[in-house]
């Protein structure tokens, strides 16, 4: 997809400078992180042996580990008025996480544990972050800001198995990868303490987590939450995705960290142009074409492919719904309680993605793969069903 540079600089000059430096700080990070995303499944099973289920065991930690920090970092955001400061916690957290794969060594067990806190960084970083994003641009412009946030995301979900591919192909060691991993993850560290600027509300934010919980008594925000964690929970994880295509499509082992490589060069494509026209067309029809995609994914994994557009398929799904979900979900929310609420939404995904995980990888181990999509695709056509008679 081209885009001029004309038509580049007009959506930058609309978008707040402090996206901008948060975008930063997310490109650099993610370089960081899918160095180690792009390399560790396939060395956990294929090297290590792990069993589908033993690899959906950890992959469900991955996604729920984060549930268990989510809501409390973003409490305190709020409470104390340090979006910033919290995010950096994160931030900082995970970038120590990636010298600690190097004393785990071959050990299943230590990596799981290093991959937990990991991705308790993660879980403190990712609500802050959004409401900064979304305290910082006018609210008919969120879709956006968070499109352009996404897409300067995703750039380095694109560098990132790239820069993996290439340090493992220079020395073969997996400990170099995450040694270089550490420098680009303090880095983003770094740009963060100097760039972003924090936003802090006139109004004190609440004194408890009771006030963030009491959000779910309003009826279209309890409704968003459960429609987005039913959601949650029949999204199979991309490193699954991308290890049935290795089983499928018989991949040499040498190729498999470039496999996220067209899902990001999509996303990074298609982010800034769908959330502009979620934006203007509104939110629901592009979210529900997002899942659409996702069903002709898992029809495509199931059958006998093609899989060649798997990767694709997926960078339409997450450029149609990740940040237009946040979008959609800010404005919603009183500026006091946006991190909470925001941190109550994305604990309640975390815990259905690790939901998710598990059952799928048991659903592998003892029925096959196929069963399982297609349970999971028929429940996404069942959760958008819903969701569309929830937001008529």
């Amino acid at each position: 997809m081209y885009v001029s540079r004309t038509s580049l600089s007009r959506i930058t000059l609309t978008v707040p400078a402090n996206v901008l430096a948060l975008g930063a700080v997310s490109l650099i990070t993610d370089v960081s992180s899918e160095m180690i995303t792009a390399v560790l499944p396939f060395y956990l099973v294929l090297s290590l042996g792990l069993t589908p289920l033993a690899f959906g065991l950890v992959d469900g930690l991955y996604f729920g580990v984060t549930a268990l920090v989510r809501l409390a970092a973003g409490h305190a955001a709020d409470r104390w008025q340090r979006r910033k400061l919290v995010a950096g916690l994160g931030y900082g957290l995970s970038a120590v996480c990636r010298l600690g794969l190097l004393a785990a060594g071959g050990s299943a067990a230590l990596i799981g544990a290093v991959v937990a806190a990991d991705r308790t960084g993660k879980g403190i970083r990712t609500a802050p972050r959004d409401a900064l994003i979304s305290l910082s641009a006018e609210p008919g412009r969120l879709g956006q800001a968070f499109g352009v946030h996404r897409a300067m995301d995703t750039v380095g979900a694109m560098l990132g198995p790239l820069a993996a591919f290439a340090v493992l192909h220079l020395t073969g060691a997996y400990d170099t990868v995450f040694v270089v991993s550490f420098a680009i993850a303090a880095l983003g560290v770094l740009v963060l303490v100097l760039y972003v600027r924090d936003h802090r509300d006139t109004v004190p934010g609440p004194p408890s987590i009771r006030p963030a919980l009491a959000l779910l008594r309003e009826r279209r925000w309890r409704r968003l939450c459960l429609l987005a964690c039913g959601l949650g929970l029949v999204t199979l994880s991309d490193p699954f995705v991308y290890l049935l295509m290795q089983k499928q499509g018989g991949i040499e082992a040498a190729y498999l960290p470039l496999l996220p490589l067209a899902t990001a060069a999509v996303y990074l494509a298609l982010a800034v142009p769908l959330g502009r026209l979620a934006d203007r067309a509104g939110r629901t029809p592009v979210f529900v074409a997002g899942h659409l995609t996702l069903v002709l994914v898992y029809a495509l994994l199931a059958g006998a492919g093609p899989y060649w557009p798997v990767p694709v398929l997926l960078g339409v799904f997450y450029a149609a719904t990740d940040g237009v979900l946040m979008a959609a979900a800010g404005p919603l929310l009183p500026a006091e309680l946006r991190t909470s609420g925001l941190a109550l939404l994305q604990t309640g995904q975390a815990v259905a993605r690790m939901v998710s995980s598990v059952l799928y990888g048991a659903a592998w181990s003892f029925t096959g793969h196929v069963p399982g999509l297609v349970a999971m695709g028929a429940g996404v056509l069942v959760s958008l069903a819903l969701w569309r008679k929830a937001t008529r």
